[in-house]
């Protein structure tokens, strides 16, 4: 005999994340975003009574950043939103990257039959919104499209790690001179290239592939000097 559905709508992202995770959600949002700009004190009690919650989760969530790179701890000053300079984001650029690279060899050894399916409809997403130069729905789909591909590595350090890097990138993107409609085929050219990479099951040939996607999107945005042409 089959249980009865219960009527209870399922909850949202949202609340069932912990209040450290929001609250480093939010903070990390604010500083990327500039809302917490360089150089600006976080006290942690102002901080959890502007979020409406407990110094716990703050003091919990400013220690995810300081890890993160994203604030320092300072004498006498306490925990100030640290300077991020255009050559420390050149760097993390880099190193995302190198790790991106990684995961798209790991999934190509790992990756199911459905994730390979999946990335194959998002493609085709990214090539209807390539035509109609839908940046907001590309911007979505390239985020799913690395995510379903981050996941299929199986290995959580690897995936933590480029989830501590995203802030970085979000925050590279807003600074950047961004993407134009033109550059758009391209990107699109790129991840259909690392999808048959994938469906090959040719790990050195993804890695190749993602890193030259990743680089090649942070020289369009400004993040990364153009690569000087050899003599």
């Amino acid at each position: 005999m089959s249980a009865s559905p219960i009527p209870v709508a399922p909850l949202a992202e949202e609340e069932t994340l912990s209040l450290g995770e929001r609250a480093y959600r939010r903070l990390r949002d604010g500083i990327v975003q500039g809302t917490l700009r360089p150089g600006s004190r976080i006290s942690e009690r102002s901080m959890a009574h502007a979020l409406g919650i407990s110094a716990q989760p703050v003091r919990e969530a400013l220690r995810r950043l300081e890890q993160d790179g994203m604030v320092v701890t300072l004498p006498r000053r306490g925990t100030v939103v640290a300077e991020i300079g255009p050559e420390r984001l050149a760097e993390l650029g880099r190193i995302r990257a190198a790790l991106e690279g990684v995961a798209a060899a790991l999934a190509a050894e790992r990756m199911s039959g459905e994730d390979l399916a999946e990335l194959a409809r998002i493609v085709r997403r990214m090539r209807s919104a390539t035509a109609a130069a839908d940046a907001e729905a590309l911007a979505e789909l390239n985020e799913r499209f690395h995510a379903i591909l981050q996941g299929a590595t199986g290995n959580l350090f690897l995936v933590k790690s480029l989830e501590a890097l995203r802030a970085y990138d979000d925050l590279g993107r807003l600074r950047a001179l961004g993407s134009t409609p033109k550059d758009m085929p391209k990107a699109l050219r790129e991840h259909a290239g690392i999808l048959a990479a994938l469906r090959a099951r040719d790990p050195a040939l993804a890695e190749a592939r993602m890193r030259h996607h990743v680089l090649r999107s942070l020289t369009t945005n400004g993040v990364l000097a153009p690569a000087r042409q050899g003599r």
